[in-house]
C-alpha cells in the first residue's frame, strides 16, 4: 500500500510577509529629520509640539516618540521647563561630528580594500563628474554628501551605514548653516575628492587613508574658520 506522503507545514502567511509600511513614528522622524538637514528648521529653533503636530497632521502620541528618536540621535535636545531645540552647529560640534565621521569613513574603507576597490573607485568617480558640473551651490554640496554615502554604503555594513546616516544630517546642517563657508565652484574639494576615488582605483588603502583624514580635518578648518584645534 502506498504510503501517504508528508504534507509541508506552511507558517501562517500573515507571519512570513514583511512589514514594508514605516510606523508614524518612524515616518514623523524622518520628516523632522529631513527638514533639520535641509535648514528647513534652523539649528537652534525650539520645537513646539502643538504646531508641529498640526502641520504634519499626527495626533501627538507618535509625534513625542518621533521627536524622541531624534533627541536619541543629537539631533535635539531637552532643555528643561523650556522644551525642545535643534542644535547649534558651535565648532566644536563641527569638529566632534567630524572626528566620528573619520572613523566611520576610513573603517569603511578598509572594507572597500578588503573587496574590489577598482570597482569602487569607478563608482566614486561617477558622482566627482556630478559635482564637478554643479551648477550651484546646493547641487554642489548634494553631490559631496552623495559622494561619501557611496563611500560608505559600498563598504556594504549596516551598522556603518546606520551611524554614517545619522552624522550625514549633522553635516547637512552644517553646509546648510555655513553656507557662506561652502563655496561654489572650489577645484581643491572636487579635486580631494578626486584623489581619494582614484586612491581606490590604484588598490592604495594607506594613500585613502591619509587622503580621508586630510580631507576631514580641511573641512573642519572650512566650516569652522579655523576655530578649533585640529588633533
Amino acid at each position: 500500500m502506498a504510503t501517504k506522503a508528508a504534507v509541508p507545514q506552511v507558517a501562517p502567511r500573515s507571519a512570513m510577509e514583511p512589514l514594508v509600511q514605516e510606523s508614524t513614528p518612524s515616518m514623523i522622524a524622518g520628516r523632522v529629520r529631513e527638514a533639520i538637514a535641509s535648514g528647513l528648521i534652523p539649528p537652534g529653533s525650539q520645537l513646539g509640539e502643538a504646531n508641529l503636530a498640526r502641520e504634519l497632521g499626527v495626533s501627538r502620541g507618535p509625534l513625542r516618540e518621533g521627536l524622541q528618536r531624534l533627541t536619541a540621535e543629537g539631533l535635539l535636545i531637552s532643555i528643561r521647563n523650556r522644551g525642545l531645540f535643534v542644535i547649534e552647529m558651535t565648532p566644536e560640534r563641527v569638529q566632534d561630528m567630524y572626528l566620528a565621521r573619520q572613523a566611520v569613513e576610513r573603517a569603511a574603507a578598509e572594507r572597500i580594500h578588503q573587496g574590489d576597490p577598482v570597482a569602487a573607485g569607478a563608482s566614486l568617480a561617477t558622482v566627482i563628474d556630478v559635482m564637478a558640473s554643479a551648477r550651484d551651490q546646493h547641487a554642489e554640496s548634494a553631490a559631496d554628501v552623495s559622494f561619501h554615502e557611496l563611500l560608505v554604503s559600498l563598504a556594504a555594513s549596516p551598522r556603518l551605514s546606520r551611524m554614517h546616516g545619522i552624522l550625514i544630517t549633522e553635516t547637512r546642517m552644517c553646509i546648510n548653516a555655513l553656507s557662506d563657508l561652502y563655496v561654489q565652484g572650489d577645484r581643491v574639494r572636487v579635486e580631494e575628492h578626486r584623489a581619494i576615488a582614484q586612491s581606490f582605483s590604484d588598490r592604495d588603502p594607506a594613500l585613502t587613508d591619509r587622503l580621508l583624514v586630510a580631507h576631514m580635518s580641511d573641512a573642519v578648518h572650512r566650516l569652522t574658520g579655523g576655530r578649533v584645534e585640529q588633533g
